[in-house]
């Protein structure tokens, strides 16, 4: 059964594989769920999606797949009205009369009296212990206290309806959300060239065939150092004073990016990048970084990251004296524009909501400094400055 669905996600252009396929059926056989198809929903879209982007095509193959166990459904739609589940009374059973309620069987004996007693049921019940209605002890209806019955509408009560009849509405997940750890390291993974450097530490199939076949079959064993992901990040992290509301997603951002990169180091500024920057706050005083040695320092071949939110006084920007907290020699600006000239990408990343951007000078002077190159630091404006910097 479960190998039809699997085909059906791959004609829903859901990138789901083998070794998914496999964690669900495992999943299955140790009993993470039973007989509970919202349980199941949320399970096998856990196991076999990868990213949140693919939820609405997963849940399209999904209806698609198992629209034949909803036929029930649409005819509960057509002969039981609203009016019949509205709630005006709920059932408290005492102890002896719950328990009593569990004989009444297993699922397909309850499926037999439900078709039973829709044919039967001409008008609307309430507070009953056969038809299908509200408030009572009938297996069949809404707000009622059996544990072993239908649920037609309402929330559940008790949580133990062994079938929920009603329309689910799925809404396609938004792009502009908040980030979290995971959403940003699938963002970093377009930001990927994968090099052969250090010590030959893994096995080369290939070339150990190849060189043996010229051996005349005397194994001779090729080594290749490990593939790793090649390239190399600088970050800076705008800190302090406005900054403050967005410290959780820097966090996350950067635990991200410690993960993803083997080549990335970070420093801190305040507002805008000046004559030194610095890699622990607590001594930005004491222990700083001239942006001078960076540029001697680092290849251009760098890919290089601002986080900030570029809200500041003008003069911060383009003036000598500007900064808030020291005295600068030269403006930002003047900086800024090094670093853009030298490093071959350079980007802007931006936690305040985009559409606020046009209403703040410095804003709107930072992006016109980085040539457009600043992006929102939602998972849809992480891609997109990914994609640029992979280029």
């Amino acid at each position: 059964m479960l190998i039809d669905f699997f085909f059906e996600l791959h004609e829903g252009k859901v990138p789901v594989s083998i070794r998914e396929y496999l964690d669900l059926l495992s999943a299955l056989e140790q009993g993470v769920i039973y007989a509970d198809m919202d349980q199941f929903y949320y399970l096998s879209r856990t196991v076999l999606v990868k990213d949140e982007k693919h939820f609405d095509k997963f849940d399209q193959a999904f209806k698609k797949y198992f629209e034949g166990l909803e036929v029930l459904d649409e005819l509960f739609e057509n002969l039981i009205p609203d009016d019949w589940l509205r709630k005006e009374i709920e059932k408290n059973l005492s102890k002896e009369e719950y328990e009593k309620l569990k004989e009444l069987g297993d699922l397909d004996k309850l499926m037999e009296e439900f078709k039973k007693r829709l044919e039967e049921q001409k008008k609307r019940h309430q507070g009953g212990n056969k038809m299908i209605g509200t408030g009572g002890t009938s297996p069949f209806g809404a707000y009622g206290q059996n544990p072993a019955g239908f649920r037609m509408a309402g929330p559940g009560r008790t949580g133990k309806a062994i079938k929920v009849w009603e329309k689910r509405q799925y809404r396609n997940l938004d792009d502009s959300v908040d980030l979290g750890v995971r959403n940003i390291k699938m963002a970093l993974r377009r930001l990927r060239k994968f090099t052969r450097s250090g010590m030959p530490d893994q096995l080369d199939i290939d070339d150990t065939i190849d060189s043996t076949a010229r051996n005349a079959g005397f194994l001779d064993i090729k080594m290749v150092p490990e593939r790793r992901n090649g390239v190399k990040v600088l970050l800076f992290f705008d800190v302090g004073g406005s900054m403050d509301p967005y410290v959780r997603s820097c966090e996350e951002l950067f635990s991200a990016a410690r993960t993803e990169f083997k080549h990335m180091e970070y420093f801190y500024f305040h507002n805008f990048i000046y004559e030194g920057v610095w890699k622990d706050n607590a001594r930005r005083w004491t222990d700083r970084t001239s942006t001078w040695d960076i540029l001697h320092k680092y290849s251009s071949d760098y890919r290089v990251i601002f986080v900030g939110d570029a809200t500041m006084s003008p003069y911060e920007i383009s003036s000598v004296g500007g900064s808030v907290e020291h005295w600068n020699e030269e403006a930002g600006e003047k900086w800024l524009t090094r670093l853009t000239d030298y490093f071959e990408k350079v980007i802007w990343l931006n936690p305040e909501p985009e559409n606020t951007w046009e209403y703040t000078t410095s804003v709107t002077w930072t992006k016109r400094l980085m040539e457009d190159r600043m992006y929102p630091l939602t998972l849809k404006g992480l891609e997109e400055s990914m994609r640029y910097l992979a280029k």
